[in-house]
This record gives C-alpha cells, structure tokens and sequence, in this order.
C-alpha cells in the first residue's frame, strides 16, 4: 500500500463527521460538521430563550463571508451572501440588456439557465461543453457554465472558456456549487461566481455566495435591495436605503441567520483543513472507484473530479441504498460524489455491493 492509499484510509476532519451509512452523495448534499449542528442549535435555543440581538448575529455573517472569501482567493468587499444560485443567477439575468446573447453548456443545471430564459427578451445558445470555449463569438454577452456539471461529473475547461470570453469582450458566470469546497478556485478570474453551500462547502441550506469583480458590480442591478444592503445599515430601517453599500454587500439578500451561523463554522474547518489538501484526497477517493468501476465492468465518464458518473445504471440506486450505500441517479447515470470524510472503506463498500 503506498503513502496516498494509507492517507485515504482515514477521513480528513478527524471527529467532526459521523456518518451512519456510506454516504457518497454530497454532489445532493453535504454532512454537516459537529461544530455546526451545534452552532445552529445554539442560536435557535437562544432565539427561543428570547435573545437581546434578535434571531442572529450580523458579524457571523461577515466571518462566514470573510471565511469564503479567503478559500476562494478573492477579497470579502467582492461578495455577497443570499439563499440560493437561482436568486443569485435571477439578479445577474434581470441586469442583462434586451437582446443580449447568453451561452450555456448544453444540460447544464437548470437553476444556472433558467433565470436567463424566462426573460423571454435574451438570445440564448446552447453548446456542447467540450465545444464551449469555440462557441463564443462576437456577439456573445455572457457565459454561463458550471465548473462540474451535475449530471456527469465533467469538467469543463475553465482556462479555454476565460480565454475566449475575454477575446470577444464578453463576461463570464460560473457556478462553484460542485466544486467550492473541494477545488481550488481564484474567484477573481470570473466576473461572477455563485456557489451554493449546502454541498460541498459543508453549510446548512440556506446559505449561499456571490462574488463580483468590481467591473462587473457596476452593471449589475441590485434588485432586492433591502435594508441589510446599505453601507451604514442601521440608519435605513425607514425610507428608502440611503446609500448602497459600496461594495459587493449591496448585492446581498436578508440573510437566514441560523444558515450562517451554521456556515461560518462549516467553512472554517475547510479552511483549516485546506482546500488543496481536500482535493488530492477526493480525487484519490473518486481514481480508486472508477478504477473499481472498470473491474466490474462497468466504464464511468471520462474526468479526473470528485464527481463520478456512470451510464446506465442510475437504476441501481436504489439497490444500493437498500445496502446502506448512498449515491444518486441523475440523466440515467450513477452518480457518486467523494468529499473529506470519506475513505477508500466507503469505495469499496459500494464497489462490494456493486459486484454482488
């Protein structure tokens, strides 16, 4: 057994995680940490005890954002917090001009294209994520892609698609939902990111994140603007909002307090555990089982992401679960998704109850 086979045989966040099944499924959604279950009953026990500072606390918000935005290389002052990617796409799309022109992978996740078309008003294309980059054009306004695609596990080709955007001048969205977390990420080379944080940011659902350059800040809409938006908050509880804030806080949406008590725990463990650290364990985790995969005889979609697909048999999901294993079935396929408190005993099991 070689040295990266002995350091996946233990999970990384020591105490923090105790699952009760084999749980490859965090592509749906992520354990919590111990710290944050216990983060997120704390304040609803106070809020139930009748708390002075109502049902939370505006400076564990701004840690939880401080917190994202060291782990994704970029500066607090350029993001924003919400509930979710769709509210956060939704803001992006009604920012756009009449008529402009959206590129997306083809089957990408719908909360990603459909705030974008339901406008009615929008040009928008579709193309396959190996042929992203080559299909943008001139009169391209905006990519949109996710770093992951759900479905399949693939990863598109980040680099190609920047290049490209930036040739025909146009801007660029990524959604970090399968990959903020686990992959290294300089938000700060997109124009925008969105990442939802019940998943592989380990944060309770409810949390979300919004980074904007700041080129980019000055053409986005605000458009649920809100008393938590304006750059001294506690003087606009009346009226309108005085002043926005200054920095990419005017985007935020009024935030579910018990969500980011729990996430600022969440996304501190990540921090000390290290994202470079989590992906060469992940990675390894999800090597381990294609190669497992293919003895089987089975041929999972071609990547190197913690996400692992295969074709045809999202039917034994089910089978699998009734085993004590936990994996998803999405577009026919097979999705298995590693993260930190995995290890190479949670591979084989699935792969045992694979073969049986």
């Amino acid at each position: 057994m070689d040295s990266l086979d002995q350091a996946l045989d233990q999970p990384l966040g020591g105490a923090e995680f105790a699952p009760k099944k084999t749980y490859l499924n965090t592509s749906t959604c992520g354990l919590m940490p111990r710290r944050t279950v216990e983060a997120v009953t704390l304040l609803a026990q106070e809020t139930a005890d009748g708390r002075p500072g109502g049902s939370g606390s505006f400076e564990i918000v701004d840690e939880a954002r401080a917190t994202f935005a060291r782990l994704v290389g970029t500066a607090p002052e350029r993001v924003a917090v919400g509930s979710s990617v769709a509210v956060h796409c939704g803001m992006i799309a009604q920012s756009l001009p009449a008529g402009s022109e959206v590129l997306f992978p083809e089957g990408d996740f719908s909360s990603v294209i459909t705030p974008f078309t339901i406008r009615g008003d929008l040009k928008v294309r579709f193309a396959p994520l190996e042929r992203l980059a080559a299909s943008v054009r001139p009169e391209t306004d905006l990519v949109a892609l996710s770093a992951v695609q759900s479905a399949d596990g693939r990863t598109a080709d980040l680099a190609a698609v920047r290049e490209a955007a930036a040739a025909h001048g146009a801007r660029t969205l990524l959604d970090a939902t399968q990959t903020a977390g686990w992959l290294p990420l300089r938000a700060g080379e997109w124009d925008y990111t969105v990442a939802g944080g019940y998943k592989y940011l380990l944060c309770p659902r409810g949390a979300s994140f919004l980074t904007v350059t700041e080129e980019a800040q000055d053409s986005l809409l605000a458009i649920h603007a809100n008393w938590v938006t304006g750059e001294d908050r506690w003087v606009n509880s009346y009226g309108p909002v005085r002043e926005l804030a200054r920095s990419a806080r005017r985007f935020d949406e009024p935030m579910a307090f018990l969500s980011y008590h729990g996430a600022a725990r969440s996304l501190a463990l990540l921090e000390e555990v290290g994202i470079e650290r989590i992906e060469v364990h992940n990675k390894g985790l999800a090597a381990r089982f294609r190669a497992g995969l293919r003895s089987l005889g089975h041929e999972p979609v071609a990547d190197d992401s913690t996400v692992v697909a295969v074709p045809g048999l999202g039917d034994r999901a089910d089978a699998l679960e009734r085993a004590g294993v936990l994996l998803s079935a999405r577009a026919g396929n097979l999705r298995a998704s590693f993260h930190l408190y995995n290890t190479t005993a949670d591979v084989d099991r699935a792969l045992d109850v694979l073969g049986g």
